[in-house]
C-alpha cells in the first residue's frame, strides 16, 4: 500500500506523462532551445514541469520546489519540497529513443523519502519510500548482490562535447574496461539509478550532475538494498553532484578503481 503522498505523486506523474506519450516520436514539432553546450530543453519539459508543480500544489499547497526548468520555487511549508526532472534524457527523448524519465522526489528536513522515477514509453514506474522498499510496478527491487568487479555490469554516462571532466570520465572509463565485464550508457542519469536498484546494472558513476537528477534514484538504491557515495570521497552525491551507486560489497573495488583513475 503507498502512501498519501506517494499516491498523490504517483497520479500527477501519470496525468503529465501524458503529454509526453503524445509528443514522443514526433521529432519535426519539437519546440527545442539550447541552454549551454550539448544541454537541451523542449516545449515538452516546460509542459511536463507545469503540470506537475499545479498538480501536486494542488493536494500539497505550501510544500517547496526545485526543478530544472523552473529552479527554486519557495513555499510556507519549510519542512518539505518536491525535486522533479520533468524529462531526465532530454536528448534521447528529442531522438526517439526511448530511455528517458519523468523524476520525483520529496525531501521532508532535508532528508529523502518518497521517490517516483517513470518511463512513460516503457510504463516502468519506479517507487520508493524511506524505510519501505522500492518497487517496479509493485514488484519488490533488490540491487544485485554480485561481489566481484570482475564480474559486473556498469552504467556509465559520459559527459557531452565540452562538458566538465571529459579527460576524468575517459581515463574512468578505461580503467573500468580493464576490470569490468561491460559498460553501458543510458544517457538518463534517474534510469540508470533505477536500473541499479532493480538489479540490471550493478553499479552506476555519473560526474556533474543536479539534485534533479539523482535525488529520486538515490532513495531508490538505498530502499533496494544499495549504497550511494561521492566517487571521491565519503561525501553526500547530492553535494557534490559526482555519483556512485552499487551494493555494500562492491563499493570499495570501485572506488579502488576510480581513484587509480585520478592517479593517471
Amino acid at each position: 500500500m503507498s502512501s498519501p503522498v506517494l499516491t498523490v505523486m504517483t497520479a500527477a506523474v501519470r496525468k503529465a506523462a501524458r503529454t509526453l506519450q503524445r509528443d514522443y516520436g514526433e521529432l519535426a514539432n519539437l519546440q527545442v532551445s539550447q541552454k549551454g553546450p550539448g544541454d537541451y530543453v523542449t516545449a515538452a519539459d516546460k509542459r511536463c514541469d507545469k503540470i506537475l508543480r499545479e498538480e501536486l500544489a494542488k493536494v500539497r499547497p505550501g510544500y517547496a520546489f526545485l526543478t530544472e526548468e523552473t529552479g527554486v520555487v519557495p513555499g510556507t511549508d519549510p519542512d518539505h519540497r518536491f525535486i522533479i526532472d520533468p524529462i531526465d534524457g532530454t536528448m534521447n527523448f528529442m531522438h526517439s529513443v526511448p530511455f528517458f524519465a519523468i523524476t520525483v522526489a520529496l525531501e521532508r528536513k532535508d532528508e529523502l523519502v518518497a521517490a517516483i522515477t517513470y518511463n512513460p514509453i516503457t510504463d516502468e514506474m519506479y517507487t520508493a519510500e524511506k524505510g519501505g522498499g522500492a518497487f517496479l510496478n509493485n514488484k519488490r527491487l533488490r540491487v544485485a548482490q554480485r561481489r566481484d568487479i570482475h564480474e559486473t555490469l556498469v552504467s556509465y554516462e559520459v559527459p557531452h562535447r565540452g562538458g566538465k571532466d571529459l579527460p576524468l570520465s575517459r581515463a574512468e572509463i578505461s580503467v573500468l574496461q580493464a576490470r569490468v565485464v561491460g559498460i553501458r550508457g543510458t544517457g538518463s542519469a534517474a534510469l540508470s539509478l533505477a536500473y541499479v536498484a532493480a538489479g540490471r546494472f550493478d553499479a552506476m558513476v555519473c560526474r556533474n550532475l543536479h539534485k534533479w537528477d539523482i535525488a529520486a534514484g538515490i532513495l531508490l538504491v538505498r530502499e533496494a538494498g544499495g549504497f550511494v557515495s561521492d566517487p571521491d570521497s565519503e561525501r553526500n552525491p547530492m553535494e557534490t553532484g559526482n555519483i556512485l551507486a552499487t551494493n555494500a560489497d562492491l563499493m570499495p573495488q570501485f572506488k579502488d578503481a576510480l581513484s587509480k583513475a585520478r592517479e593517471k
